[in-house]
């Protein structure tokens, strides 16, 4: 864990609370790449609906998993596109759910199925983008991998905006969180730092808090297999394990650090470099940051009940930071090895590693967050950007298929045992209810109590950008 060896009167505080007049002055002046009037258009739009999530849970299984293969099976199709699992029983009448996700067809009754999410993006990164933010990425399909400054805001960023452009003191927690790593940076060829997980023209300062684990060497994949506590040490990006703080108040080169770290995507004024050294600094004296953070708090067999292995204890991590108070954690079951969800070769990774480590990582969350009280508050959602293709190739792998494929969502009122939508016999197209990210991204912001038709917020020009031009699926909540 990161441990601090010396202490601050000043940075103990955190960040300084600024007053309602204090915080207009500042965006008027340009520190936060905002004006007055932007501010106040912030908190006025913020128009609450009758959404229950205090918090959301964001599980990305990037690189796109198999409506086949989990949540939309066809049992029925010809043996070339129906794929080599086989069906098992739920508590969901019409669920057709994969034998390899045994522990979540036992808890069907936890959640609903969204069986037609569809989109046009047949591209990971610009589907990654879509996902996350709920618009188009403004790079075509095809030209880019990489995330930058233009790109839309993630929906976790845009709570971080309002959550500290809301009140007069900002929490010691951030709002929007990133665990284990961020997207792409344990991928075995690019390192590409993916679109849709960052503030993009919001401004750096509304960037997740994200954390970072490493992988043994260049085969390694610890999102399933167990990983040691050495390895899960969930550090804060960009700073080392053990630094004296006397040093990090020292060192001109910490906010190089960190914006490396954030993608390079700060090409804002310097206000927002300040603002964001200050709140690092803010957490990493924040003993409650530190617990949060600390898994080992966790009992054993709590630990083992998530799986040891990356994703598990991801999820695991999750919840202890909506716990902790951050209000929306985004998990990243990434695409390290090249492939992994991206399966374009034989089933035996989706077989024996990926549904497994997912199955009891999802399974365990529901059950965790139910026992404890907060299901019932806290939305959690788990998809990919893309479905794969009906039709199987040559090694039994499939390829990319934005048209189809499925979602979870459970808890903050979304309606238990439940199914949205259905796809036709070949589970190719949409046959009734189609689910747009656009949509996604609404029903996220409505679950957590923000009209998304109202919702916009100020460039840094201060003109008003809507943000989201899609309609909540109500229809799934009780």
């Amino acid at each position: 864990m990161l441990k601090i060896t010396q202490r601050s009167t000043r940075l103990q505080q955190g960040r300084p609370r600024w007053s309602r007049r204090e915080l207009l002055t500042a965006g008027g002046a340009g520190l936060l790449g905002l004006s007055a009037p932007g501010l106040l258009r912030a908190k006025r739009i913020a128009q609450p609906t009758d959404g229950k999530a205090k918090s959301v849970i964001f599980l990305f299984l990037f690189g796109g998993p198999s409506q086949f293969e989990t949540f939309d099976m066809k049992p029925d199709a010809p043996q070339e596109i129906r794929g080599p699992f086989r069906p098992t029983g739920s508590r969901t009448p019409g669920l057709v759910i994969s034998e390899h996700l045994p522990r979540l067809a036992s808890i069907s009754d936890k959640y609903t199925v969204v069986r037609t999410m569809t989109h046009d993006f047949n591209d990971h990164s610009g589907g990654g983008h879509y996902i996350q933010t709920g618009h188009r990425w403004q790079i075509p399909v095809g030209g880019g991998f990489s995330a930058t400054p233009e790109d839309w805001p993630s929906v976790g960023s845009v709570r971080e905006y309002l959550a500290r452009n809301d009140s007069a003191a900002p929490p010691e927690l951030p709002s929007y969180a990133v665990v284990p790593n961020w997207l792409g940076r344990l991928q075995a060829s690019g390192q590409y730092r993916r679109p849709g997980q960052y503030a993009g023209w919001l401004g750096l300062p509304y960037n997740p808090l994200t954390t970072k684990v490493d992988k043994r060497d260049s085969d390694d994949n610890p999102y399933w297999r167990d990983c040691t506590d050495t390895e899960l040490s969930f550090q804060i990006e960009g700073l080392a394990p053990e630094v004296p703080l006397a040093a990090l108040q020292r060192r001109t080169s910490l906010l190089d650090e960190l914006e490396t770290a954030r993608g390079q995507l700060a090409e804002r004024d310097g206000g927002g470099y300040d603002e964001f050294r200050e709140r690092a600094l803010a957490l990493i004296t924040s003993d409650r940051a530190r617990n949060a953070l600390d898994i080992r708090r966790e009992k054993e067999s709590t630990r083992d009940r998530y799986g040891r292995h990356l994703f598990g204890q991801s999820c695991l991590m999750a919840r202890r930071l909506v716990q902790a108070g951050v209000t929306f954690v985004t998990v990243h079951y990434d695409c390290v090895d090249g492939y992994s969800w991206d399966s374009h070769r034989n089933s035996d990774d989706v077989k024996k590693s990926l549904l497994p480590t997912f199955d009891q990582g999802c399974s365990a969350l529901l059950e965790d967050l139910e026992q404890r009280g907060l299901l019932d508050e806290t939305l959690v959602v788990a998809i990919g950007e893309m479905g794969r293709t009906p039709k199987a190739n040559a090694t039994w792998g499939r390829n990319h298929w934005s048209t189809l494929f499925p979602a979870l969502l459970a808890g903050a009122g979304v309606a238990r045992g439940g199914l949205y939508g259905s796809s036709d016999r070949l589970g190719a197209q949409v046959k009734e209810h189609p689910v747009t990210p656009e949509d996604l991204a609404a029903t996220l912001y409505w679950a957590m109590g923000v009209d998304p038709r109202r919702l916009t917020l100020p460039d840094s020009l201060g003109r008003p950008i809507p943000i989201n031009s899609g309609e909540p699926l109500t229809a799934i909540f009780s």
